[in-house]
């Protein structure tokens, strides 16, 4: 398995976990590609972890959505 199918498996496997719904909908494998590459991901662990920051803050504003719908 590559690393972008890494992430893609794993974004779907946590699709409804924060932000991952987000990588699965709106990222090409190209764009997966490009996140790795910037931050020189190499291995399984650090592939998830490029995508932390991105996904926590995605994760935030999908809970201040649901928090001002009510």
């Amino acid at each position: 398995m590559t690393l972008v199918e890494h992430v893609k498996a794993h974004a779907l496997a946590h699709y409804e976990d924060g932000g991952w719904d987000v990588v699965v909908e709106c990222y090409t494998d190209e764009d997966i590609e490009e996140v790795l590459d910037d931050h020189n991901a190499r291995t399984e662990k650090a592939a998830i972890q490029a995508f932390a920051p991105m996904v926590s803050v995605w994760d935030d504003r999908q809970q201040d959505a649901i928090n001002s719908a009510f």
